[in-house]
Order: C-alpha cells, then sequence, then structure tokens
C-alpha cells in the first residue's frame, strides 16, 4: 500500500508578520490635508488658555494644510524637513526641523519648528520617534546643535523636550499669537548633537 502523498512543509505556509504600524518618513504634499488636520487640532488644544475662543477657533486644518502645500511643492528654504508620523497609513503627527533664525546662532544650529502628535495618538511613541528623526536629519545637514521654542504655558511638551535631552537655555520671547497684538511667552530648549 502506497503512502498518502503528504504536502512538503516550507515553513513559507505561516502568516506573514505583522506589518509596521508606526513609522516616521518625509512628508509628500499629498500629506498637506492630514498635517494640517493634526496641526489645527493641537494648536487649538495650545493655546485655548492663551487666546479668545474667536480667535482659537481660526485655527483651520484647511489654512495649515495650504500653508504646507506651498512649502513641500516648493524649494526647501534653509534645508527645512517637514517630517510626519504615521499610524498604519494615517499621519498622526509632524515635526518640521530647519536652520535656526535666532539672532545668536551659527551655521550649526537646527531649530525644531513644530512638534505636534494628535490627541488620540499620543503616549504611542510617535513624539519620540519623530524627535529622534529630527535629529538625524539635522545631524545629516552638519548641525551640532538643536533648538525648540516651548510655550511657557505648555509644560507637557516642555517636559517631553527636556526629558528628551533639550535644557533651558536661559532665552525666551513673546511671540505675537493673536490678530490683535496678543502675545504669549516661549522658552528655548537647546541641545548639543554632537555624540558623547
Amino acid at each position: 500500500m502506497s503512502q498518502p502523498h503528504q504536502p512538503v512543509h516550507h515553513g513559507h505556509d505561516h502568516p506573514p508578520g505583522p506589518l509596521a504600524d508606526a513609522s516616521v518618513r518625509v512628508a509628500r504634499v499629498s500629506d498637506a490635508p492630514a498635517v494640517g488636520f493634526v496641526q489645527a487640532v493641537v494648536f487649538r488644544e495650545a493655546y485655548a488658555a492663551l487666546l479668545a475662543p474667536e480667535v482659537v477657533a481660526q485655527f483651520q486644518p484647511q489654512a495649515f494644510a495650504s500653508a504646507w502645500r506651498t512649502t513641500l511643492e516648493g524649494a526647501a528654504a534653509d534645508d527645512g524637513v517637514l517630517l510626519v508620523a504615521c499610524a498604519g497609513e494615517q499621519v498622526v503627527g509632524l515635526a518640521a526641523v530647519g536652520a535656526s533664525s535666532d539672532p545668536d546662532a551659527d551655521d550649526s544650529t537646527a531649530e525644531l519648528l513644530v512638534l505636534a502628535v494628535h490627541p488620540d495618538a499620543r503616549r504611542q511613541g510617535h513624539g519620540s520617534r519623530l524627535l529622534h528623526a529630527v535629529v538625524d536629519t539635522a545631524r545629516a545637514r552638519g548641525r551640532d546643535r538643536l533648538t525648540a521654542w516651548a510655550l511657557a504655558s505648555a509644560g507637557a511638551v516642555r517636559e517631553f523636550l527636556v526629558a528628551a535631552g533639550l535644557g533651558p537655555d536661559g532665552a525666551n520671547r513673546e511671540r505675537v499669537v493673536g490678530p490683535d497684538g496678543e502675545t504669549a511667552k516661549e522658552l528655548r530648549l537647546s541641545a548639543s548633537l554632537e555624540a558623547a
């Protein structure tokens, strides 16, 4: 009697592994609407206690998206880069890094221009991945120092940046944030990017 044919097991019939569900990449023009949405949500939250409700209501996704689309379609100014954090294919965060425009900065200083993660996607590592990508981007462009301006009232953001290694360097400023000249105090944090 012959044996029934048994399929040969090559080890390739197991289900595929999980796809990466969290990543950071350079933004594309097609990301502008999602980036605008995330930035509007985060800015409304950040400025709610500082500005009148009618001013905060002007933080519209379309306006941010239009500005980012223009930036992404144009030539990069000051070697700026917009990075996005994704959960699967969905953009849930953003970070922009470029040359610092501070008067006391030199060519070796990069500035974290914005870092924002949608409230529903926080505490999942997106902010850390974005900040690591910012550091890698700045280093790749020959920068050895990173600065970031944080709202004095944004304790959670400041704590996140400090925990990541940035520290107050003594600089502060009043930034105009409203149509009638309303200002918000910002503190500058900085860190060396040189390898220890």
